[in-house]
């Protein structure tokens, strides 16, 4: 049984784009570091693209978050120099989880799922709780070095709740 990680929306929009914060930026070499680590071992690395069309601000999501981000085929939209060349099968999801990579995750074998990534208080508590219903019995980790939320306030927070929802944060 190998690993899985799941890399979350580590796209230029939210590390130094429209989004981006200095917290992000200081994750990138530890994403990168991490997913040379789960490929040296023979383990999976798949990755999330937030993605978005030109009506984003007519969606739920832009009139909340009136912000626009990650619109497909932008420069914004692509994952960070340091690892848009690494090869892992990439799902683009328009909302904050993905299901799809639930499914992935639950059509494997894996003895435990890690998530990296950013926004922690949105998409990587997301992702790590809509995989934890799918594989309630499989361990599933998120390390704090390589995530970043909209705030660090915001990070901590998600990271207790996902204490709370038994995810183990490294």
């Amino acid at each position: 049984m190998s690993r899985l990680l799941v890399v979350v929306d580590m796209q230029k929009d939210f590390i130094n784009g429209s989004l981006g914060t200095r917290e992000a930026e200081a994750v990138v070499t530890n994403v990168k570091k991490k997913i040379e680590e789960y490929q040296e071992s023979g383990d999976d690395v798949i990755f999330t693209l937030d993605t978005h069309e030109n009506d984003y601000m007519d969606t739920q999501e832009g009139k909340n978050l009136p912000v626009i981000h990650c619109v497909k085929g932008t420069p914004g939209w692509e994952l960070a120099d340091a690892i848009k060349e690494i090869p892992g099968r990439r799902f683009e999801k328009n909302t904050f989880a993905s299901k799809a990579v639930g499914e992935y995750a639950a059509s494997g074998s894996y003895k435990s799922i890690e998530l990296v990534g950013l926004c922690t208080d949105i998409c990587v508590i997301s992702n790590a709780l809509l995989i934890k219903a799918f594989l309630p019995e499989i361990p599933i980790l998120v390390d704090s070095s390589c995530c970043a939320g909209v705030t660090p306030e915001s990070h901590e927070n998600a990271l207790n709740a996902m204490k709370m929802c038994q995810v183990t944060v490294l």
